[in-house]
């Protein structure tokens, strides 16, 4: 080797070692700043960030389940159910696991007798979970989990079933897709129906998300039964006599209750049109609303009752005091207003103005009473006020403090007009003189039961007196004679037992002219039996009958008397006989 060839080869060696030393220098750096990242990623984790870190690993550690919320039972008053659960599994998808959903949304599909349209648009979902079917039957969840397709998971879920259907509709209400209350008792007593949300169980599972732990027995978490004051029995011959007065007279819509006058308590309530409480989406909204204290009406000769008390009270008058009726009308701030019908116009005692509701003898003793005291006993019956059912969306009614009465209102007020009611104001109105004097708050929870039984609400009697004895055993006298003969009621008396009660018969406001209507009536008949130790108070509206006469003694009278001949009859109440 030459001098020159070594030298070269000097040279080359030692370029080689600085390049190898510069490789290792730069190892070394990037080695000791990974080290040094770890330590500082550990500080975190271990110091810094520990309880976030802890939980993290917590939930990917451990799995959960959820525990249904089995929804209380709702009871009649003689232990029939009208509300119950059924055990459902609700499907879902973990969409980024299913290898391909155009299949998977076949396969389902055929189950679901859904398009796999729509469970294809679930399936590509955005997210890592996503609903495929809510409340699907056992079997038909058994059948899709047979199909073992990944990305498909099941979570067991409640739904409420309703045996009767439509029955009793407007009271029970219905319960939404995640079990909450939406409408009726299902909504007003939620909390201890439902007894709070959803529970999760957990347990332990692996990395690929199996469960660990074995044996387990899941529970379900109990919500609180209640019992209702009404009766499958009773509200079945109050719908049923209801549609067929509504199908007769080709009704745009009706209203029953049936409430015992002692106690308050509803023993039936129905609306038509009403709705199916296990399909309450296929139903029109205004189906839905209960209108027996939602809607209110002016209700024409029943509100004449409170005329009479606030008379027989005051002292003014008895029922056999004589009103001159003979002209036929009455004029009122430059108004005339007449009676319906001419065999009036002749002098009447209070009795006969009630029995034959002369509208020229109530104004009168409207008159005698004055706006104030008017005003008075029209509060004290309860109108102008909720009368604190136990039921959501129940309105207040109307009625207008004197100054601001017009000089027609005290002629319009004793005929009621110009006091809004809703049908639930007037019946316990009437429940008054069927219980002897005392305003009562009605209501339709009798009890609420623990899951193990134990009574953990009761409903009181809540009552206060508005009139004297004396006043309700003349006013009783005188809604007997309404359904007695020359009464404007006859159609609404029963063989074997006494009946007292009032027809109303009411132009109804046509909202096109802001009016009222000659042609479009409210018909009504409210009343109780048997008269001197009524069972039952009833109260019957039928709005817009169509017929050449749609008089509340010709359209409801007669429903009333169906319902509460049937209904005495189902409670086992003796006949009275005093009726020969």
């Amino acid at each position: 080797m030459t001098i020159t060839e070594l030298i070269k080869k000097v040279f080359t060696d030692e370029k080689k070692r600085s390049e190898m030393k510069a490789r290792a220098i730069i190892l070394v750096t990037v080695i000791s700043f990974a080290f040094f990242a770890v330590i500082l990623r550990l500080v975190d984790i271990m110091l810094l960030n520990h309880e976030r870190f802890a939980a993290k690993a917590t939930l990917q550690q451990i799995g959960r389940e959820v525990v249904p919320v089995k929804r209380g039972i709702i009871f009649d008053r003689t232990g029939r159910k009208l509300a119950i659960n059924i055990h459902t599994k609700s499907i879902y998808s973990n969409p980024s696991e299913v290898s391909s959903p155009e299949d998977t949304a076949v396969a389902l599909s055929r189950i679901l007798q859904q398009k796999p349209d729509t469970t294809i648009t679930m399936l590509n979902a955005d997210s890592r979970f996503s609903w495929v079917y809510r409340q699907l039957g056992i079997e038909y969840a058994q059948m899709i989990k047979d199909l073992n397709i990944a990305g498909i998971g099941f979570i067991p879920e409640m739904m409420r079933y309703y045996p009767g259907g439509s029955l009793a509709s407007h009271i029970i209400g219905f319960v939404g897709i995640d079990n909450q209350g939406l409408e009726g008792i299902e909504l007003r007593y939620d909390r201890y129906l439902a007894t709070g949300k959803e529970k999760w169980l957990y347990m332990d599972r692996d990395a690929r998300g199996n469960i660990l732990s074995g044996g387990y027995r899941k529970g379900e978490i109990q919500g609180n039964n209640l019992v209702l004051t009404i009766s499958e029995g009773l509200q079945h011959i109050v719908e049923t006599n209801l549609d067929a007065a509504v199908s007769e007279w080709e009704a745009a819509s009706a209203t029953a209750i049936m409430m015992n006058p002692h106690t308050g308590e509803i023993l039936a309530m129905a609306n038509r049109p009403t709705f199916d409480l296990n399909n309450p989406s296929g139903t029109e909204t205004g189906h839905k609303r209960n209108r027996a204290i939602t809607d209110i009406y002016e209700q024409g000769s029943t509100f004449k009752i409170v005329v009479a008390a606030a008379a027989i009270e005051e002292g003014i008058m008895d029922q056999h005091t004589e009103i001159d009726c003979s002209a036929g009308y009455i004029k009122v701030g430059g108004r005339k207003m007449r009676d319906a019908h001419r065999h009036l116009h002749r002098v009447l005692t209070l009795k006969e103005v009630m029995q034959k509701s002369s509208n020229v003898g109530t104004i009168k003793v409207a008159l005698e009473l004055g706006e104030e005291r008017l005003y008075e006993y029209t509060r004290r019956f309860g109108f102008g006020s909720k009368t604190g059912i136990d039921l959501v969306g129940e309105v207040s009614g109307w009625v207008r403090p004197p100054e601001y009465w017009s000089r027609l209102s005290i002629g319009s007020v004793a005929i009621g007009y110009e006091v809004a009611a809703t049908p639930m104001q007037v019946l316990r109105a009437y429940a008054v003189v069927a219980n002897g004097g005392y305003l009562v708050r009605p209501h339709v929870v009798s009890e609420i039961l623990s899951p193990c039984g134990k009574v953990i609400y009761e409903a009181n009697v809540e009552k206060q007196r508005i009139i004297s004895e004396k006043t309700v055993t003349s006013l009783r006298e005188m809604l007997e004679a309404v359904t007695e003969e020359g009464g404007t009621a006859i159609s609404a008396s029963i063989d074997g037992n006494q009946v007292a009660g009032k027809t109303g018969t009411a132009q109804m406001v046509d909202p096109a002219t802001g009016r009222h209507s000659s042609e479009k009536l409210v018909s009504s008949f409210v009343g109780f039996a048997p008269a001197y130790n009524p069972a039952v108070a009833v109260i019957v509206v039928i709005h817009e009958p169509q017929g050449a006469e749609v008089y509340g003694g010709i359209v409801a009278a007669p429903v009333f008397r169906e319902i509460v001949n049937a209904s005495l009859t189902y409670l086992g109440v003796p006949m009275d006989n005093f009726r020969e």
